[in-house]
């Protein structure tokens, strides 16, 4: 049985798929981790408190959030995400962000019409 030796233009060929093999890999990986997961989060605003007070994220995850204020009327903001929602008494607003920075980020009530709503605090992090 007689071996053939491989040409020049072979090596080539066969260096050339094995780099789109890699790359194709690559990609997908980074592909994969800049989607992120969809995570979704109910979350009340009642009697002057988040409900959860703490929601835990990694980076470009999809965040979505369904805002609801039980009692009074609350909003739901984070000034880094520049988010700043409001629901009325006893409705829901529910929106939707990529969470593209790590850290922890505070959400708080930005309204004014009772003085204990700025109490209302909650924390969002991103890992």
């Amino acid at each position: 049985m007689q071996m053939m030796r491989p040409t020049r233009r072979t090596a080539v060929t066969v260096i050339a798929f094995g780099c789109l093999g890699l790359a194709a890999a690559i990609w997908t990986r980074s592909s994969a981790r800049a989607q992120g997961q969809v995570r979704e989060f109910a979350i009340d605003g009642n009697q002057f408190a988040f409900s959860p007070g703490r929601i835990d994220v990694q980076r470009d995850d999809l965040v979505k959030i369904a805002f609801s204020a039980r009692d009074m009327a609350h909003s739901f903001t984070i000034d880094e995400y520049r988010i700043a929602k409001r629901a009325g008494a006893g409705q829901s607003v529910v929106f939707e962000f990529r969470a593209d920075r790590t850290g922890t980020f505070t959400y708080y009530c930005n309204l004014s019409h009772d003085e204990r709503c700025r109490g209302m605090k909650g924390q969002l992090t991103v890992r």
